[in-house]
Protein backbone atom coordinates (compact mmCIF):
# COMPACT_ATOMS: atom_id res chain seq x y z
CA UNK A 1 0.00 0.00 0.00
CA UNK A 2 1.35 3.27 -0.77
CA UNK A 3 2.07 6.09 1.61
CA UNK A 4 -0.25 8.78 -0.52
CA UNK A 5 -3.60 9.88 -1.14
CA UNK A 6 -5.94 10.34 -4.01
CA UNK A 7 -6.18 13.83 -4.57
CA UNK A 8 -2.09 13.51 -4.80
CA UNK A 9 -2.79 10.95 -7.15
CA UNK A 10 -6.02 12.53 -9.15
CA UNK A 11 -3.54 15.74 -9.24
CA UNK A 12 -0.57 14.28 -10.92
CA UNK A 13 -3.52 12.92 -13.50
CA UNK A 14 -4.90 16.31 -14.44
CA UNK A 15 -4.12 16.34 -18.16
CA UNK A 16 -5.32 13.09 -18.43
CA UNK A 17 -7.83 12.36 -21.71
CA UNK A 18 -10.15 9.76 -20.97
CA UNK A 19 -10.76 6.94 -21.60
CA UNK A 20 -7.25 5.75 -20.21
CA UNK A 21 -5.17 2.69 -19.91
CA UNK A 22 -2.90 1.52 -17.22
CA UNK A 23 0.17 2.63 -19.01
CA UNK A 24 -1.25 5.91 -20.11
CA UNK A 25 -1.92 7.07 -16.47
CA UNK A 26 1.82 6.21 -15.29
CA UNK A 27 3.49 7.80 -18.35
CA UNK A 28 0.58 10.61 -17.57
CA UNK A 29 1.23 10.65 -13.63
CA UNK A 30 5.37 10.78 -14.56
CA UNK A 31 4.88 13.66 -16.87
CA UNK A 32 2.74 15.45 -14.31
CA UNK A 33 5.32 15.08 -11.66
CA UNK A 34 4.03 12.35 -9.36
CA UNK A 35 5.55 11.45 -6.50
CA UNK A 36 7.30 8.23 -6.14
CA UNK A 37 4.83 6.88 -3.62
CA UNK A 38 1.65 8.00 -6.31
CA UNK A 39 3.71 6.23 -9.06
CA UNK A 40 3.93 3.23 -6.64
CA UNK A 41 -0.22 3.13 -5.72
CA UNK A 42 -0.76 3.35 -10.18
CA UNK A 43 1.03 0.65 -10.51
CA UNK A 44 -0.64 -1.40 -8.70
CA UNK A 45 -4.14 -0.68 -10.17
CA UNK A 46 -5.53 -3.45 -12.32
CA UNK A 47 -4.17 -3.42 -16.04
CA UNK A 48 -7.82 -2.49 -17.21
CA UNK A 49 -9.20 0.71 -19.25
CA UNK A 50 -10.70 3.35 -16.59
CA UNK A 51 -13.07 5.72 -18.29
CA UNK A 52 -13.07 8.87 -15.54
CA UNK A 53 -11.03 9.78 -12.07
CA UNK A 54 -13.69 8.44 -10.06
CA UNK A 55 -12.17 4.65 -11.30
CA UNK A 56 -8.69 5.46 -11.06
CA UNK A 57 -10.15 7.10 -7.60
CA UNK A 58 -11.84 3.56 -6.50
CA UNK A 59 -8.84 1.33 -7.78
CA UNK A 60 -6.08 2.89 -6.46
CA UNK A 61 -4.46 1.31 -2.78
CA UNK A 62 -4.11 4.35 -0.49
CA UNK A 63 -3.87 4.48 3.38
CA UNK A 64 -7.13 3.75 4.22
CA UNK A 65 -8.20 6.58 6.00
CA UNK A 66 -5.79 9.01 4.09
CA UNK A 67 -8.90 11.26 3.16
CA UNK A 68 -12.24 9.70 4.05
CA UNK A 69 -12.16 10.31 7.71
CA UNK A 70 -13.30 6.62 8.65
CA UNK A 71 -13.60 5.74 11.82
CA UNK A 72 -11.92 2.53 13.42
CA UNK A 73 -15.41 0.74 13.25
CA UNK A 74 -15.54 1.70 9.61
CA UNK A 75 -12.43 0.60 8.67
CA UNK A 76 -12.81 -2.76 10.08
CA UNK A 77 -16.19 -3.21 8.40
CA UNK A 78 -14.34 -2.41 5.26
CA UNK A 79 -11.88 -5.26 5.68
CA UNK A 80 -14.89 -7.51 7.25
CA UNK A 81 -16.74 -6.81 3.53
CA UNK A 82 -16.07 -8.05 0.08
CA UNK A 83 -16.27 -5.77 -2.97
CA UNK A 84 -15.74 -5.74 -6.11
CA UNK A 85 -12.23 -7.56 -7.39
CA UNK A 86 -9.90 -3.91 -7.81
CA UNK A 87 -12.12 -1.80 -5.55
CA UNK A 88 -9.47 -0.97 -2.84
CA UNK A 89 -10.96 -1.78 0.84
CA UNK A 90 -10.99 1.81 1.93
CA UNK A 91 -13.41 2.80 -0.96
CA UNK A 92 -15.93 0.30 0.49
CA UNK A 93 -19.46 0.69 1.95
CA UNK A 94 -19.18 1.34 5.88
CA UNK A 95 -22.02 2.86 7.35
CA UNK A 96 -21.80 4.27 10.65
CA UNK A 97 -22.11 1.51 13.72
CA UNK A 98 -25.18 2.16 15.31
CA UNK A 99 -23.85 3.23 18.41
CA UNK A 100 -21.83 5.97 16.84
CA UNK A 101 -24.73 6.36 14.53
CA UNK A 102 -27.06 7.07 17.78
CA UNK A 103 -24.34 9.44 19.31
CA UNK A 104 -24.15 11.77 16.55
CA UNK A 105 -28.48 12.57 16.95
Amino acid sequence: MAHTDVQEILGALKDVDFPADKDELLRAAKVGGASGEALKALRGIPPDRYDNRDQVARSVRVDPDSDLGHSTAQQAEQARKGGKPGLSQHLRDAPKPPVEDELDR
